[in-house]
């Protein structure tokens, strides 16, 4: 291959060639290292880059030549995102607090665990926000990532480091986490394919609170640049663990997913999710690209779920759900005062919700989670009578990052008042109810990406994924990253 089809090769096809002995690990692993050494300082998506990844890629090529049983991703590279996403001996500093930039954690996340026992090699760490509490990436100590589509603008968040990784060819796979849509937005803005599954079926190991991520729930996921590479690591992702009092013991072909018929399926399509303000220019291309289910087969049709309330309220209600005292325990725990000597290393949006929690009772939280559920039922509604649920992922184009580690979304979409942090996020009501959701390429709105969310009854993943497949055999968005590739690699 040559540099550039190595760049944007696919999961899938790299993990063949290295079966196939076409390519060594090593030379992969070399050539991605060398790419982000290369490109990665106008994008600012790498946080940390591990010493052993080139003798993790020996050691695979070893495997290889003494003819060992190979994993699925046997040599191909990958990378964590430094959040609650961990690896034995590298730092974790929680989305950029600058009081954590030493501190090491020796545990493995789930990610990090299957991914090397399916044999790719981790990379390193890409960049979050503090805690994953917004919808952009941008923190005090690393500051913004960039978008690979326009440097001047956000990758997204919260997994906004590794949705602009894959996007500029840096990597062909990479982790994102997903407590409100932190796998979808980035992957909306940044033009690639971002996986959310259903809860339960990738495990959530969370420890001291083996429930801590319930409360909305919190998912682990692939970003990629193809359905096909989405659905290879979900295949090695999904699986039972002991460790996770709500892991499904089930297996799904996410595979054989990508390949079924959308015939007599039908589509809702709710172009505001019943709530949303969204941009002119965001509505249009989505509209277009959902309409495009009608020549796979399905039936769209618009709808309107009915939501509980106004999304202000329930941008509310996702920050209140988010910033409990258990993350002032946590902080506390690893030695960090978020209110005293360590306040300056969170940003004051974060504090402020923090600090609010602090006045609430427990019958304040079961009323949190009763409007929850009138969320959950509101999309439950929508599948009595259709297959999919589509929405726009996002309701705005990437923002301008700022100078000050701390970007925020828009104060106000269409005309209309939003919360900066996710209000602007189409995304967030599936982690008050677990459906499946996947974003993938809609089209570009004046050469930025727009991103189409699919939508899932709970446990339909596989249909989400076959609609995801479908919309990239008809419009492939392949095309696109030639953007990336021409950009400036200056900041």
């Amino acid at each position: 291959m040559r540099n550039d089809e190595l760049a944007y090769a696919s999961a899938t096809d790299l993990a063949a060639a290295v079966r196939d002995r076409d390519l060594s690990p090593v030379e992969i692993v070399e050539f991605f290292l060398r790419r982000i050494e290369d490109r990665d300082g106008s994008l600012n998506s790498f946080v940390y880059l591990a010493d052993e990844a080139v003798e993790q890629a020996r050691r695979a090529e070893r495997a290889v030549l003494d003819g060992d049983r190979l994993g699925p991703l046997h040599g191909v590279p990958t990378a964590l995102k430094d959040l609650l996403d961990f690896h034995p001996g590298w730092p974790s500093t929680f989305g950029g607090v600058r009081a954590l930039r030493d501190k090491v954690l020796d545990r493995y996340c789930i990610y990090a665990e299957r991914m090397r026992a399916a044999g790719a090699i981790l990379l390193g760490k890409t960049n979050s926000p503090v805690m994953g509490f917004r919808g952009t990436c941008d923190n005090p100590l690393f500051g913004p990532t960039r978008n690979p589509f326009d440097t001047t603008r956000n990758s997204g968040g919260s997994s906004g480091g590794s949705a602009a990784a894959v996007a500029d060819g840096l990597l062909p796979l990479a982790e994102g986490a997903d407590g409100g849509g932190s796998i979808r937005i980035p992957a909306a803005w940044c033009g690639v394919v971002g996986y959310k599954p259903s809860f339960g079926r990738v495990p959530c190991v969370t420890r001291p609170n083996a429930f801590g991520g319930a409360h909305p729930f919190l998912f682990e996921g692939p970003i990629a640049r193809t359905v096909a590479d989405v659905a290879l690591a979900a295949t090695v992702l999904t699986g039972y663990d002991s460790r996770d009092p709500f892991a499904l013991d089930q297996q799904v072909d996410y595979l054989q997913a990508t390949e079924t018929s959308l015939s007599g399926m039908r589509v809702a399509y709710a172009p505001d999710f019943g709530m949303y303000p969204v941009e002119p220019a965001v509505a249009g291309v989505a509209a277009a690209a959902a309409a495009l289910f009608g020549q796979a087969g399905a039936t769209v049709d618009e709808v309107a779920p009915r939501m509980p309330c106004d999304q202000r309220d329930l941008a509310e209600l996702w920050c209140r759900m988010m910033s409990g005292q258990e993350v002032v325990e946590t902080f506390a725990n690893l030695g960090v005062d978020v209110f005293g000597e360590h306040a300056e290393d969170f940003p004051a949006e974060f504090r402020g919700y923090l600090d609010a929690s602090r006045g609430r009772s427990a019958l304040d939280a079961v009323h949190d989670e009763q409007q929850r559920t009138e969320v959950y039922d509101a999309i439950q509604a929508v599948f009595a009578d259709h297959d999919l649920l589509v929405t726009p992922t996002v309701a705005c184009p990437p923002v301008p990052n700022a100078a000050d580690g701390n970007t925020l979304g828009p104060q106000r979409v269409d005309g209309v008042q939003v919360n900066p942090l996710i209000g602007w996020c189409l995304t967030y009501p599936l982690n008050f109810s677990g459906h499946p959701a996947i974003s993938v390429p809609a089209g570009m709105s004046e050469s930025l990406p727009v991103g189409l969310q699919i939508i899932g009854p709970r446990y339909g993943d596989r249909s989400v994924l076959a609609a995801a497949a479908a919309l990239e055999r008809i419009q492939p968005w392949q095309p696109a990253y030639a953007q990336c590739r021409q950009r400036p690699l200056s900041v």
